[in-house]
């Protein structure tokens, strides 16, 4: 047996492919099948849309590598997590740790099981709470395949995304076969949208390319040693980027602009004009695949998260074991699925709310990454002497492009809380957060002392 099972650490388990799979996974979920029609009616113009989904691509790539060079010089299980104690200490990494852990991860995971559930209904429904079944049924399906350990999780995942990968091709390929609509090439950069529009757009896009930032959880468990994850990294943003242009771009050729952008259902709506009802029915079930994949890849690094908190803290030890023959943090996933399937039960109640409050998560999400942005820039600083196998090109321009970036987004998710009457939720959360570092603070500090009061024997 190992060192590293024996200890109990993580193992070097995961291969390159099956790491692609789980970026690739995390990204494409059920938005690339609702966002462009979103992004071509607040642009309203062929060429200002396909640029702004090339902007958000070149913003998730800048943003990549910055992630690339974190994860080569400091390649741990914890991730982001692990990054932000490095260079701002354990209590502001606490509380990122805090919200992931809380919401911001299994609401993520309850939602797209919901997403799952609607979609997976029409294919086998399952009575009045149909949807309610099945997101619960896959939760607790997938945290058992995660428990059983990462290579049974990862070729699982391969397999998913392969198949959501081959009904987005076809997609493209029904896009491309039928007769285009009437030339606009007049809408082609006829115009300049408003500011307000082209910023709403590329949020919609930057949350479309969400997830890239999830490769940092697995670069402790990814074989090929450092270097290793720079390719896994790269090679995923090239396959989104030329997914999601290909896409669009079938999209608008398919339907014109004037009809992606009000449409509601573009991919079914082109499916349906190249084959026919029956591959509109189809697309339901590659839906449910998309969100499925998500889910799972939402778990595998949620639950890494949770586990590097329990390194962190004492009080939280029981977080922090890792089983070595299984490659997994077995009772963050299970606290993870609790949480989730309680989000689901509430969920069943109340949908709007549901959905509402993954949305009010989001200034918390852009916040935290910008601090990590911070934290490569801080960390060049202060830990000059870091062997590191990758460094961002074009340095500090790079990161300081990607900060912007955050702090773009963190101030339209603000801005749209407040508009929503929501803002409160997101400070309820920080308020919690901060509350319960305090009580681990306070535990940890009667631990020291009682240890110091008593005698050794």
């Amino acid at each position: 047996m190992s060192t590293a099972a024996t200890d109990g650490q993580p193992q070097r388990l995961l291969d390159p492919f099956g790491a692609v799979a789980l970026i690739v996974g995390i990204v494409i979920g059920a938005g690339i099948f609702k966002t462009p029609a979103l992004v071509a009616s607040l642009t309203n113009d062929i060429g200002w849309t396909l640029m702004i989904w090339i902007a958000g691509a070149l913003i998730s790539v800048i943003g990549a590598l910055c992630y690339a060079e974190l994860c080569s010089a400091y390649p741990h299980a914890g991730g982001d997590y692990h990054f932000l104690h490095r260079a701002f200490g354990r209590h502001v990494s606490f509380l990122y740790g805090w919200a992931r852990a809380t919401v911001i991860n299994p609401g993520a995971i309850a939602l797209l099981a919901f997403v799952f559930g609607d979609y997976f209904s029409q294919v086998v429904p399952l009575g009045e709470y149909s949807s309610a079944i099945w997101a619960l049924s896959i939760v607790l399906l997938l945290t058992v395949v995660n428990v059983i350990g990462i290579r049974a999780s990862s070729k699982i995942q391969t397999w998913l995304v392969v198949m959501v990968v081959m009904g987005l091709l076809a997609v493209v390929v029904a896009g491309f076969s039928v007769e285009a609509p009437v030339a606009e090439a007049s809408l082609f950069f006829s115009s300049v949208p408003a500011a307000s529009q082209f910023g709403l757009a590329l949020v919609f896009v930057l949350l479309t390319f969400g997830g890239w930032n999830e490769a940092a959880y697995i670069s402790a468990e990814l074989r090929g040693g450092a270097r290793s994850i720079v390719r896994v990294i790269v090679i995923s943003m090239a396959v989104l980027t030329a997914i999601y242009l290909l896409v669009n771009m079938a999209l608008l050729h398919g339907l014109g602009l004037q009809g992606l952008s009000q449409s509601t259902t573009a991919a079914s709506d082109v499916l349906g004009l190249a084959w026919g009802p029956w591959a509109e029915k189809v697309l339901g079930l590659f839906v449910a695949i998309a969100a499925l994949t998500s889910i799972n890849a939402t778990m595998v690094v949620g639950a890494r998260a949770n586990y590097a908190v329990g390194l962190d803290w004492a009080s939280l030890r029981q977080l922090g074991q890792w089983q070595g023959p299984s490659g997994s943090p077995t009772r963050a996933y299970v606290l993870q699925a609790g949480i989730s399937i309680g989000l689901i039960f509430l969920g069943m109640s109340e949908a709007d709310g549901f959905a509402a409050m993954v949305e009010f998560t989001a200034p918390m999400f852009w916040s935290f990454l910008l601090l990590v942005g911070l934290a490569l820039l801080w960390l060049r600083r202060t830990d000059p002497l870091a062997e590191r196998p990758f460094r961002v090109p074009l340095y500090p321009f790079t990161p300081l492009v990607f900060c912007a970036a955050c702090g773009f987004l963190t101030y339209s998710s603000v801005m749209y809380a407040v508009s929503q009457n929501a803002i409160h939720v997101s400070f309820w959360l920080l308020g919690s957060g901060v509350l319960a570092l305090l009580v681990l603070r306070w535990r940890e500090s009667v631990v020291q002392k009682v240890g110091a009061v008593v005698p050794e024997r």
